[in-house]
């Protein structure tokens, strides 16, 4: 029973520097696209296609339906301040009709938010795999 409280203070009290170093991992996993969990398996199947879990681990990337609603907001918000961005500069630099400027614009915020998903979605399933880490869920264990 002694052994049950220790256990249960050490992780109840895990410093700041921990848990800056298990975002640091679990960040560098899911940009490399590999599982947050043991940082072997593939997140993806195919370009943007999450696979379902991972294969070496069995984390599900997915736990239920709409768990990466997530990602359609943070592409969306980032492929904004983008578009935002260009339209000031090419507004300001270049002396184009306002439509010129939309039929440049337009494609670049397309492929920039198309290449942005896929970034997006494994950011997302390690900001849930955090989320779960630190919230203690049982199915999650991080792995060296």
């Amino acid at each position: 029973m002694s052994d049950e409280i220790v256990t249960q203070r050490t992780q109840t009290q895990r410093s700041p520097a921990y848990w800056r170093a298990t975002l640091h991992r679990i960040l560098a996993r899911v940009l490399h696209r590999r599982c947050p969990q043991c940082g072997v398996g593939a997140l993806f199947r195919a370009y943007a296609r999450l696979a379902l879990s991972c294969p070496r681990c069995g984390l599900l990337y997915r736990r239920e339906e709409g768990a990466l609603t997530g990602t359609m907001y943070l592409t969306a918000a980032v492929g904004e301040v983008f578009a935002a961005v260009l339209i000031f500069l090419f507004w300001y630099t270049l002396d184009w009709t306002p439509l010129e400027l939309v039929l440049l614009t337009a494609p670049l915020v397309f492929l920039f938010c198309a290449f942005l998903l896929p970034v997006a979605q494994a950011v997302w399933v390690g900001v849930e795999y955090a989320t779960d880490l630190q919230s203690r869920e049982p199915w999650v264990d991080l792995r060296e």
